[in-house]
């Protein structure tokens, strides 16, 4: 039987001292069920979001057959099943096995993957990052000792647009022009260096061929997805020397203490991988794709305040040859054509950029959150558009808030908030997010 385990709130450090941390965090994951008002809760890790038509379908299954019917899709592109029975746990990794969502049951919690979903398929990115996420996704199922990692860590690849590399990854791959490829760790960042390109299918997954999971060299010598994923996992065990010297329980680099920083460039050399410290450059940065066109043959929709019913993920999944869940709680749907948007759109999906829902998040709320202190989802249906992102919260965790830019929109009873700090009553909040939204300039 699958345990549910509660939350257990970390320590609150003192000002200048490191967390410590005395257990292993109680993230949820497939395996590991989470209690809430409204029953388990199940988080489900989707390296680079990524679903096959198949799995969204049994997932879709899934959602109405044990949970509540609908699929909430993370600020890290993954999937949540809520509402689930007290005993359905086996029935529920049964299920995501068979379609094979659970590749490793010992790390399914640490495949936290977060890739540009427009790589590879609307020519503005340096490489496919899409195939680098599957590859190292392989790697860290097959390291034994990956499984120590937090359900919290999390790595970041960036085709080189800019759209993800500032979601505040633990270790970041970031494309370059001529195959060139950076690596961020935190205050660090690395340039690999080339190897030779008889090295650039090393990386190929049972099943796959070379083809699949090797970036194409532009010309000799250029880096392949290989080095790259080596290097991220490399990273992470040494983040794991670091944290198991410090003894604080560190899930994260930035909760290690002084003086136990990684020793990255010794571990990337004893690896063999060849990487030049170099100063750390400002991230890119672009928006999200706007909902419609992505390319020629993918489309980017949006799910209403994140959540998809199983009706909507069977649409997108109709006629795609795979789906793709955004950071932004999105969905693009990879083979599908514009001629799909009315009857998207007709099923409830954010297919313009001119509809207010878009850039409009919110966490679970009353009533299936205990700890929330309004109904967050309702007020949130009704926030007006603007430029800026808005994300509403039934308390002081802000949980699923975006990173970045966004708009503060906190309850603090049933019919009061907070917009970016000024009181305002429920009644009044059109108006306070319209002007919020509308600031040239916010910080987080």
């Amino acid at each position: 039987m699958l345990a549910a385990m509660p939350p257990t709130p970390p320590p609150t450090p003192e000002p200048g001292e490191a967390r410590i941390r005395d257990r292993g965090d109680a993230c949820p994951g497939a395996l590991r069920l989470h209690p809430a008002d409204d029953g388990r809760l199940a988080r489900l890790r989707l390296p680079a979001g990524r679903l096959t038509a198949r799995q969204a379908g049994l997932l879709a299954h899934a959602a109405e057959s044990l949970g509540d019917g609908r699929i909430s899709i993370t600020s890290r592109g993954n999937a949540e099943l809520r509402g689930l029975g007290e005993g359905c746990g086996a029935d529920l990794a049964a299920l995501l096995a068979g379609a094979g969502l659970l590749p490793s049951p010992t790390h399914e919690r640490v495949r936290n993957i977060v890739a540009s979903p427009g790589a590879g398929l609307d020519g503005l990115g340096h490489a496919d990052v899409q195939l680098w996420a599957r590859a190292l996704d392989a790697a860290l199922c097959a390291e034994p000792r990956a499984a120590s990692l937090s359900g919290r860590f999390l790595f970041v690849l960036d085709d080189g647009r800019g759209d993800v590399a500032g979601l505040g990854g633990d270790v970041s791959l970031i494309a370059g022009p001529e195959g060139s490829v950076l690596l961020r760790l935190g205050p660090e960042a690395f340039r690999l260096a080339a190897e030779d390109d008889d090295t650039a299918g090393d990386d190929t997954a049972d099943g796959d061929t070379a083809a699949d999971t090797a970036v194409v060299s532009a010309s000799a010598g250029v880096p392949a997805s290989a080095v790259a994923v080596r290097a991220a996992l490399v990273a992470a065990l040494a983040f794991l020397d670091a944290a198991e010297a410090a003894g604080n329980g560190a899930w994260r680099p930035r909760e290690l203490p002084d003086g136990h920083v990684p020793d990255w460039a010794g571990a990337l050399a004893r690896a063999g991988i060849t990487a030049e410290p170099v100063p750390v450059p400002p991230l890119p940065a672009s928006p999200p794709p706007a909902p419609g066109p992505l390319g020629e043959r993918a489309l980017h929709v949006l799910a209403p305040l994140g959540r998809l019913t199983a009706a909507q993920l069977r649409a997108l999944a109709d006629g795609a040859d795979e789906l793709r869940f955004t950071p932004w709680r999105g969905v693009v749907a990879v083979g599908a054509r514009a001629d799909r948007l009315p009857d998207l759109e007709a099923h409830g999906l954010v297919t313009r950029p001119d509809l207010p829902s878009v850039g409009v998040s919110a966490c679970t709320g009353r009533p299936g959150c205990a700890k929330s202190l309004a109904d967050v989802r309702t007020d949130a249906l009704a926030a007006p558009a603007g430029p800026l992102p808005v994300h509403f919260s039934g308390c002081e965790r802000r949980c699923g808030h975006p990173h970045g830019t966004w708009v503060d929109v906190l309850a603090t009873g049933d019919d009061t908030y907070l917009v970016d700090g000024v009181p305002t009553p429920r009644t009044s909040l059109p108006e306070a997010v319209t002007t919020a939204r509308s600031l040239p300039t916010h910080t987080r």
